[in-house]
């Protein structure tokens, strides 16, 4: 036997991927932290991948790429994600295409038996450091932000991120000043357009209770643990109030500070960047290679942290964490998102040489870990999660807790037939 012979006789494969086509592409929508919609791409040979669109997109950025995908062979990632690139955009409109591009990896690793992190060049590492989301208190107060921390770290996490949040300035008495004014179209607010308030700024008061929830913190965990914060910038912050708060929480020695300014002004986050000691970390909306490379180049984040049901999946976000790493700048991953995606992330994160962490955003869901197999029950040690070793993600549904949680409008993965015949346009030009 040629030796081509013996390596493909020794090949472990769930199929036959040269025949291999999708068949059918289908959604299941659950409520947990937010709203999760997750594909399933059915294929002619039993075999199927599982995705997941971000956190409170809709569903039918995905179901509208279904023309699209249907007869071809699911194997071909990359031809077929620059075949749906185009479709996608920033933030939440990503969801679909990146949804897709998991899905398809989820289904190549099933296939050809391998883990997805081996599909992305190998591991560097055999666990994933986690970072955990606090929720934001009610009380605004330094004890309230200390004890929310306190229960991460009793979780064995070391790696902890609490909100400054932008509305936080607003509801605390003296903590800004110049807001004492009637909005002029209270219903456009929701925009969070910079500086709104008529030229209101954060006071001495609010760069105190700044310093004091972080300093409450900080005296907390200690020195050993690692903290960011995130959400002051919220879209209404200026350059210049972003870099006061900045100055404000570097004594307490933040792995970062996130989000300062909206993500779509990279100028603005070069300044904050230049402007202070703290790292900044952005671009969890941003889309794709070409939507990070200006804040790569020019050096305006100090911390690249994109989620990858955005930045476009599992290959694309690596090559944006690797031109980053060019750079001298490192990774760290955003992810609000059920088992389906926070697996794509470990392994994501093993296959990146400068990750720092992976965001964990569920641990307030005790039935979170039941959605899936494949996850033990204490999966989470020390703040650390094994990399997964089984073929694509590593997972499969269970079906009965998933029908438990199911927004109200959704199936479990019902016939998407509806969609079969609609048509995606581009700049004028229309695909069947």
């Amino acid at each position: 036997m040629s030796v081509i012979g013996t390596i493909e006789n020794a090949v472990h494969r769930a199929s036959e991927p040269s025949q291999l086509r999708i068949t059918d592409i289908r959604l299941a929508t659950i409520q947990a932290q937010g709203i999760h919609p997750i594909l399933r791409i059915d294929t002619n040979q039993g075999v199927y991948g599982l995705g997941e669109v971000r956190d409170g997109a809709h569903p039918d950025t995905a179901m509208r790429l279904k023309p699209l995908l249907i007869g071809q062979n699911p194997c071909n990632v990359e031809y077929l994600f620059r075949r749906i690139k185009r479709y996608g955009g920033e933030s939440r409109e990503a969801g679909g295409v990146c949804a897709v591009e998991i899905a398809l990896m989820d289904l190549v690793g099933k296939v050809y038996g391998v883990p997805c992190y081996q599909l992305l060049g190998g591991k560097f590492r055999d666990k994933v450091r986690i970072y955990g989301d606090t929720p934001s208190p009610a009380d605004p107060t330094p004890e309230a932000f200390a004890e929310v921390v306190r229960s991460r770290h009793e979780l064995g996490l070391s790696f902890i991120k609490f909100d400054l949040s932008a509305r936080m300035f607003e509801a605390v008495p003296g903590a800004m000043v110049g807001s004492d004014t009637q909005h002029e179209y209270p219903q456009y607010r929701q925009f969070h357009t910079p500086g709104r308030g008529a030229g209101a700024r954060i006071s001495e008061r609010g760069l105190d209770l700044v310093r004091d929830i972080c300093r409450a913190v900080r005296e907390e965990v200690g020195p050993k643990v690692s903290l960011c914060t995130d959400h002051f910038g919220e879209g209404f912050v200026t350059v210049d109030e972003a870099i006061r708060v900045g100055h404000a929480v570097e004594p307490f020695n933040l792995a970062w500070v996130e989000d300062v300014l909206p993500w779509t002004d990279i100028a603005g986050h070069k300044r904050v960047a230049d402007a202070l000691l703290t790292p900044v970390a952005a671009g969890e909306d941003l889309y794709l290679f070409e939507g990070f490379r200006e804040a790569i180049e020019t050096r305006a984040f100090d911390i690249i942290h994109p989620d990858m049901l955005s930045s476009g999946g599992l290959t694309e976000t690596k090559k944006i964490a690797d031109h980053a790493e060019r750079h001298g700048i490192p990774t760290a991953l955003h992810a609000c998102c059920s088992p389906v995606a926070f697996m794509a992330n470990l392994h994501l994160g093993a296959a990146l040489a400068s990750l720092m962490a992976v965001e964990h955003h569920a641990l307030d869901v005790p039935w979170w870990t039941d959605i899936v197999t494949g996850i033990a029950p204490d999966y989470l040690t020390d703040g650390y999660v094994a990399v997964p070793e089984a073929p694509g993600l590593g997972i499969d549904l269970n079906e009965d807790v998933i029908r438990e949680h199911l927004v109200p409008w959704s199936g479990y993965f019902e016939p998407s037939d509806e969609w079969n015949a609609e048509r995606v346009g581009f700049l004028g030009h229309l695909v069947w």
